[in-house]
């Protein structure tokens, strides 16, 4: 029982280090703050539970009941029963949460905010996924099958992480999953008692056998191929370079990069994770010879429902196939031909930014498609970042008058039926039917509503919204009129739909501030969402309803001018235009008092100042560190080896002790060494004596403990030593045989000159590899640290062991056994 107890506490360890990869969606550590008190809570009720012999199913109940308190102490309504007992206010407060947390979904990108919805599902994830674990490896004793749960968490941030979920949390949740086997392995043992050898050996429990050891080695094989394999297939993630050449920001994707062809980005969530970044990442940038272009887009939302716009599945048709926008033109509008060249640096998805009304597009394989409805160019196979290509592109240029007479599309349109869909909200009804009353054009009511959006009607621009109580978004916005970019634009779209106008979402570049000649260079700040208006004869116009003065790079038109501009002085006539064509970004941004985050870092050039690249410096270091770690045994072996110099004077070479070999030489006086003299010669033998068994170690060279030193010396003559090594050998072993079994030591030898000698000699006759492994990794120096780590683990083990026999003294149950007698 007490082995089950462990194996419950080392299966919630196990579940908090598989949570490690959430840690890539979240920009703080309070998730795993509050998973750790809900899993140790499940934890301590599972082994209480147990501890009272309870069924399984008993225990599945009351780590759900340990999960719910949990979730009540940490996410209360406030109308809790002491604090902590849960009401039926509780459960309809865990409701809204839950519904919070799917908004919040939609709203942030990664990484996202400690918000009390996403870090409610979260703790109710991660809770329940340690019951699951417990019960399996626990209850039902089939840990394997614990992975699955576990691998469940792992596959939150991979469906939803912007880029290549990164691989050191993987690995911390493969070593949980390991340990959580390793120790059911342990307890298995231990229920059927010890191991032991063929020759009746006793074998400790950790021990490694040859089969435990090739099961270790395996798993570690596993795990490193697992995480190196994916960051080396360009085909799998972005390749182990391109993560190199990531300039060390983490925002190189604005979407999760998968879901077939572009279907599965979420491009709202992208974009509000971008704003929110804090280091400015150059993403594209693009040459054209028009002098004010528009808006650089990339993607678009067509599909409305009850919680927002949607990106529909795309469906492609070749780039050379692409429609021409001046065939069916509305009279008044004029078209100019322009072409761009695009480099695309850190931006990451599989759409291409390019400008409205494509001709054609070149410098792009097969794999790339253009959709006609959202006019896109993406791809199901590739991403965008590192392309280069070049493009020609239409510029429609109208104004006021043109889009004032252009008719409605008739019901039976097909733009107008699927471009008009909008659910029934009786607030959004209301509103559109008031602005738009006595407008008789379809330009004149998207500009009522357009105007709606201004400053003097309290509209305000925040990257840091409050959701409302209405449950729904749109109403919400339309009541607290602070928002940003893509909150603007889907508002306009929706009202515009509701006023039975075909509208969408499009996302996209401003033009930015980092302008060098005809180059722009285009940032992850400068992002934006704006709202596209369908024309009959002049196709999606745009309408840009963000306020100006809050967005760096803000392109305004004759046709949607900024609302929150001041009149002109002197109001002259204005030609027509076409977006880009005369446009301004409405008042001077040095004069504004409301800059906002879209702005950028902006250095004292008027450029954008670029991320600085610090992968060479994270390289470096790296690389440097790994030399580091890789010199430490080398180092150590040297240093072991300075110690064990022969520290005392030796005699001089007519001084000889002989008091245990008869007479001395003749001319030479007998000395009878003694006393401390003695001691420290005899510590010099034992000196010189490791140092020549390390050398053997070093160059693979068996080691007998059981042959005395003379033997071990004569051995290492047999088999090959040079002559002056041979003499040093048997010069050592005399030294340590007189040091272990006679009187005197011997005295009067250089034993330093004897060490270099043998180990000269055995490097001379080892390879090349020997050679190098004996000094930069000292055999003897890892077989030192492996027995330490046994050493430790052992006495680890013993002491856990006298522990828990002094604590069963004190168990409750063994008391109460005891009383009963």
């Amino acid at each position: 029982m007490r082995g089950r107890r462990h194996l419950g506490f080392v299966a919630a360890a196990a579940t908090l280090l598989a949570a490690a990869p959430l840690s890539a969606i979240f920009e703080r550590w309070t998730w795993l703050l509050q998973s750790a008190l809900a899993v140790a809570l499940i934890a301590g009720v599972a082994t209480l539970t147990r501890a009272l012999r309870a069924p399984v199913w008993a225990q599945a109940l009351s780590m759900l009941g340990a999960l719910l308190l949990g979730l009540t102490w940490l996410f209360g309504s406030g109308e809790e029963l002491l604090g902590v007992l849960p009401t039926p206010d509780t459960i309809a407060h865990f409701g809204s949460l839950l519904s919070a947390s799917a908004t919040d979904m939609q709203s942030y990108g990664v990484k996202v905010p400690d918000t009390k919805g996403l870090l409610f599902v979260t703790v109710l994830g991660v809770g329940g996924v340690a019951i699951v674990v417990d019960l399996l490896t626990v209850g039902l004793r089939r840990p394997a099958l614990a992975g699955l749960p576990m691998l469940a968490i792992y596959s939150v941030p991979v469906a939803v992480y912007v880029d290549n979920v990164p691989a050191v949390p993987f690995v911390v949740g493969s070593v949980g999953f390991l340990w959580l086997l390793v120790a059911d392995n342990v307890n298995r043992v231990r229920h059927f008692g010890r191991r032991f050898t063929g020759d009746g050996r006793d074998v400790d429990i950790w021990e490694p056998s040859p089969l435990a050891a090739a099961g270790r080695r395996l798993a570690v094989v596993g795990v490193v191929l697992a995480v190196l394999l994916p960051l080396a297939a360009p085909q799998m993630t972005d390749g182990l370079l391109n993560r190199f050449n990531n300039s060390g920001t983490g925002a190189g994707g604005e979407g999760n990069g998968r879901g077939g062809a572009g279907g599965g980005v979420q491009l709202f969530a992208a974009l509000r994770g971008q704003l929110n970044q804090t280091t400015v990442t150059d993403y594209v940038k693009v040459t054209t010879n028009e002098p004010d272009p528009f808006y650089l887009r990339f993607g678009a939302a067509d599909q409305l429902r009850s919680g927002g716009f949607e990106v529909r599945t795309p469906t492609g048709t070749p780039l050379n196939r692409m429609p021409d926008p001046r065939a069916s033109a509305a009279p008044g509008v004029s078209f100019q031909t322009y072409r761009a060249q695009v480099e695309v640096t850190n931006f990451n998805m599989p759409l291409l930014p390019i400008y409205s009304n494509p001709l054609s597009v070149q410098n792009l394989d097969a794999n790339w498609l253009y959709d006609r409805g959202t006019q896109t160019v993406f791809s199901s196979r590739r991403q965008s970042k590192g392309k280069k290509y070049s493009f020609d592109y239409v510029r429609s240029t109208y104004g006021q008058k043109v889009l004032d007479a252009v008719p409605p599309l008739s019901r039976s349109d097909p733009i107008q039926r699927q471009f008009t869909d909008v659910p029934p909200v009786p607030q959004v009804d209301e509103l559109v039917t008031r602005l738009t009353e006595g407008k008789q054009t379809q330009y004149a009511k998207v500009r009522a509503l357009y105007d709606y959006f201004s400053r003097q009607n309290g509209f305000s621009y925040s990257l840091s919204t409050q959701g409302g109580t209405s449950g729904e978004d749109i109403v919400n916005f339309l009541t607290s009129k602070v928002g940003f970019c893509q909150q603007y634009a889907a508002a306009l779209a929706w009202l515009v739909r509701a006023a039975d106008i075909p509208s969408r979402v499009a996302f996209g570049f401003t033009v930015g501030s980092g302008r060098q000649d005809n180059t722009y260079t285009l940032t992850n700040l400068n992002m934006h969402a704006w709202t596209e208006v369908y024309f009959s004869g002049i196709g999606w116009v745009p309408f840009d309803a963000t306020p100006a003065a809050n967005v760096t790079g803000s392109t305004r038109t004759e046709y949607a001018p900024d609302t929150d501009a001041p009149d002109p002085v002197a109001p002259a006539a204005v030609p027509s235009a076409a977006p880009g064509a005369g446009s301004t970004a409405g008042p001077n941004p040095d004069d504004r008092l409301d800059r906002g985050f879209d702005d950028g870092i902006v250095g004292a050039d008027g450029q954008v100042a670029a991320s600085a690249t610090t992968w060479p410096y994270w390289a470096g270091g790296s690389v440097l560190a790994v030399l580091l770690l890789l010199a430490v045994p080398g180092l150590l072996r040297a240093s072991m080896r300075r110690r064990r110099q022969v520290a005392t004077a030796t005699a001089t070479a007519t001084t000889v002790a002989t008091s245990a070999d008869g007479d001395p030489p003749p001319g030479v006086a007998r000395v009878v060494v003694t006393g401390a003299e003695a001691e420290r010669a005899r510590a010099d033998a034992h000196a010189a004596w490791d140092e020549l068994v390390d050398t053997m170690v070093d160059f693979r060279v068996d080691v007998d403990r059981t042959e005395t030193p003379r033997a071990t010396a004569d051995r290492l003559v047999a088999e090959g030593l040079s002559a002056g090594g041979a003499d040093a050998a048997r010069l050592l072993g005399r030294a340590e045989e007189r040091a272990r079994y006679a009187r005197a030591p011997l005295t009067g030898e250089e034993l330093n000159p004897a060490l270099r000698a043998v180990r000269d000699s055995l490097a001379a006759r080892a390879d090349r590899r020997t050679r190098l492994l004996a000094a930069v990794l000292p055999p003897s120096v890892l077989l030192r640290w492996r027995l330490a780590i046994m050493d430790g683990s052992g006495r680890f083990v013993t002491a856990n062991g006298r522990l828990r026999e002094g604590l069963l003294r004190w168990s409750p149950r063994r008391l109460l056994a005891n009383r009963a007698r």
